[in-house]
């Protein structure tokens, strides 16, 4: 039977990774890796991390398995630092998952349970990965309008325009904060728009967190999610702990459901709860066990928000570092999006083509759609993509 199988497409990504690191060229960059860097090229295990392990090998007595939606207190900690108090706990039903790219999955096979001919609409571009998903699942993808090529900013008529045609058997998939690929974020007016639009057509909305903290701030980039919540009757939230607190190996990750009455939350849990079931049993503790450490000890929980906050910090300090040698090279303001964009990516918006050439002529490697990882910068190397861009005639 295995002779029947047809060759998958290959990871762009990953393909772009094997072509850098066979490069020989000392003066190569790597932006298109999606995980942070620090300056040295190192993504480093945080210090309340390795605090919070070696707690969990000194006390830790087991290795039994966990519930099938994980440990209650994950769970627990993971809403209070997304939701706070912005909706009543016991309308909330969760299960974690490996990685934020398992609660994704989770939440794509609910939606084909709820709503069997449901359309998702996802922005224009997206994380690959939602599109792959769903369309591995057979789910219809409708494409809205979200970034415009020429300012580099959200086109938000646009995406009002298109979300327009929602019904209520639909979900309408929005990035919390720091969109990935492109870097560009709606404003809390703008969300409030697009609540206002999902109240009156009846949609289900569903919201990919992977970056908060990344962006301004742990408040400051859950407060669309929070916004959303406190408004809708029904939500999902797909979670990942990967970024911020730097554990992508241990695939951490978190799917909520909102329901609109407590009384339906036992119904939505069992459901999670078979979903684990059916495609996983039971998820990976370890990296959940480490965040439950952290959130739950004020020691540990103060000196992960001061790393994290060093990592956001320095993130925008490359982005306005970049967009300043750019400005300089230039003699125009035209990247100045770049210092406007936030978290870990920008879409440069420039072709295929261009993008190539930089790899050809300078070694700078990113991803076709021209999207970039700022973290995979530091200061030395700021210089050198400025002059490739610029050079290119991007």
């Amino acid at each position: 039977m295995l002779t029947n199988l047809k060759e998958q497409p290959k990871d762009k990504i990953l393909g772009l990774m094997a072509q850098y690191r066979e490069d020989p060229r000392a003066t190569k960059v790597d932006l298109g890796v999606g995980v942070y860097k620090n300056a040295q090229g190192v993504t480093p295990v945080m210090r309340a991390v390795k605090a919070a392990e070696r707690k969990l090998v000194a006390e830790q007595e087991t290795k039994a398995y966990t519930g099938l939606a994980g440990d209650p207190a994950y769970s627990a900690a993971m809403c209070d630092l997304l939701l706070a108090d912005s909706v009543d706990r016991a309308r909330i039903a969760a299960a974690a998952t490996p990685g934020g790219t398992g609660a994704v999955r989770q939440a794509f096979e609910l939606t084909k349970q709820m709503s069997p001919n449901a359309r998702v609409f996802v922005s224009d571009p997206t994380w690959p990965n939602h599109v792959s998903i769903l369309g591995y699942l057979g789910i219809e993808v409708v494409k809205y309008r979200y970034f415009d090529g020429e300012t580099r900013a959200v086109n938000f008529d646009g995406m009002m325009e298109d979300l327009a045609d929602a019904t209520a058997d639909d979900v309408i998939l929005l990035h919390g904060c720091c969109h990935n690929p492109t870097g560009a974020n709606l404003n809390l007016t703008q969300w409030q728009s697009v609540i206002d639009l999902i109240l009156d057509k009846g949609c289900l909305p569903m919201i990919d967190i992977a970056y908060q903290g990344f962006g301004d701030g742990l408040e400051e980039d859950a407060a669309p999610t929070r916004l959303v919540a406190s408004q809708v009757p029904e939500l999902l939230i797909a979670a990942s702990c990967s970024k911020n607190f730097g554990i992508y190996r241990e695939r951490t990750g978190l799917l909520m459901a909102i329901s609109k009455d407590a009384a339906d939350t036992p119904v939505t849990q069992g459901n999670l709860n078979h979903l684990n079931r059916q495609n996983f049993s039971f998820p990976p503790d370890h990296g959940a066990r480490v965040v439950t450490t952290i959130l739950t000890d004020p020691e540990l929980k103060a000196d992960w928000m001061a790393e994290l906050e060093e990592t956001r910090l320095g993130m925008l300090a490359l982005r306005q570092q970049l967009a300043d040698e750019l400005q300089r090279l230039s003699g125009s303001d035209r990247f100045g999006f770049l210092a406007q964009h936030r978290g870990m990516f920008s879409l440069l918006g420039t072709t295929p083509d261009l993008v190539e050439k930089m790899r050809v002529d300078n070694a700078i490697y990113m991803v076709g759609d021209s999207r970039m990882n700022i973290a995979g910068l530091n200061k030395d190397t700021i210089p050198t993509l400025a002059q490739a861009i610029i050079d290119a005639g991007v």
